[in-house]
């Protein structure tokens, strides 16, 4: 059964898949306790890996996808000798997985939806099923059959529930790794029966190294490049976004605006919102909900340390809620984005009016 399918919701132009990447930085720790798991011969058949969207939980999920299926036997010589789980590229299994036709893995992901010419919003109870043609029969070259679902986040109820049913009844050789950004919100019943590796957030250092093995660094300055990474909060894929995107002047006219609040500088606004909702700038709108994600986070938790009103931190809380459901009301209605980001703002205003307000205090 070949996985063959060509496009991936996530994927960034320019940046190798999960399935293809060779490298895996900053995750030696997950990495090691996965490989000395599956060297003791009695691995646990089930996974969440866990950690912030971006920090090499997907390439992790393959990279032992492809280190299984080209070692199936756990106690060989080759798998006792392994530092970590690096596969020669040109290895039959290896040339498969990046291909993305290995007939024992299975990578489970939002379809395309043909019909709308966009990817869905969810993985469907479809997609699951699919787990039944690989683990209905014998693993195709005779030993482990893989599954990573990538992200467990995205399953809706139907799914959640059938991938439940499986993992409550695996066959014999199988391995699933789920991948989760926010393993809090899987079913209580689907944590209960994987095993939890929890990945770190990357140091800039480590992102800026990245960035520039992928060749990404070329033409930015060093203070760019340190802010960049900085500004990625642990996570390469975010600071990928941030370079693509012009991130750091995106920044910089969100903060000047932010600081100016509740007062709304209408002109500022509009122009920040015309970029932002331009057409083909995808990576400009994401880039723009991370960072006024990233910025409510902040607030809500520098205003905590620094013992701020319950008042003022309710009204940062619900400004981070609406804003969060109005995104993933947006996402699923295909809204006008420009419309999404004055909205956005003008919940930003009312908050900071709601915590400079005599209540607050």
């Amino acid at each position: 059964m070949a996985d063959a399918a060509p496009l991936d919701a996530d994927a960034i132009d320019g940046v190798p898949h999960p399935r293809q990447q060779q490298r895996l930085a900053g995750q030696a720790h997950a990495e090691t306790e996965l490989l000395e798991a599956y060297r003791s011969g009695r691995i646990h058949h089930a996974w969440i890996l866990s950690g912030t969207r971006g920090i090499g939980k997907a390439t992790l999920a393959f990279r032992m996808a492809r280190f299984v299926l080209a070692h199936p036997d756990p106690k060989a010589p080759e798998v006792a000798s392994a530092k970590d789980f690096s596969v020669d590229a040109e290895r039959p299994a290896a040339r498969k997985v990046a291909a993305g036709s290995h007939p024992d893995l299975l990578h489970l992901r939002r379809p395309y939806d043909d019909k709308r010419k966009r990817f869905k919003t969810e993985l469907p109870v479809d997609e699951i099923r699919r787990t039944a043609s690989l683990f209905g029969t014998t693993a195709g070259e005779g030993g482990w059959r893989i599954c990573i679902v990538d992200a467990a986040d995205d399953m809706n109820a139907n799914a959640a529930n059938a991938l439940l049913k499986v993992l409550e009844e695996p066959p014999p050789r199988a391995l699933f790794l789920v991948v989760s950004h926010n393993p809090g919100r899987l079913l209580p019943t689907i944590r209960s029966r994987c095993r939890k590796l929890a990945l770190d957030p990357l140091a800039p250092e480590t992102i800026a190294g990245e960035l520039q093995a992928l060749g990404l660094a070329g033409g930015i300055d060093e203070r760019t490049l340190h802010r960049v990474s900085v500004l990625g909060s642990g996570s390469l894929r975010r600071s990928v976004l941030l370079l693509r995107a012009d991130g750091v002047a995106l920044w910089d006219a969100f903060e000047d605006i932010a600081h100016g609040l509740p007062k709304m500088d209408r002109a500022a606004i509009h122009a920040l919102a015309d970029r932002v909702a331009a057409r083909d700038a995808d990576d400009v709108f994401a880039t723009f909900k991370d960072i006024v994600r990233d910025w409510l986070t902040a607030r809500v938790r520098d205003g905590a340390a620094a013992g701020a009103s319950a008042g003022d931190l309710i009204a940062w809380s619900e400004a981070w809620e609406t804003i969060n459901q109005a995104n993933r009301t947006a996402a699923v209605l295909n809204l006008d984005r420009k419309q999404l980001v004055l909205d956005t703002f003008r919940t930003l205003a009312e908050a900071a009016r709601n915590s400079l307000s005599p209540q607050s205090t």
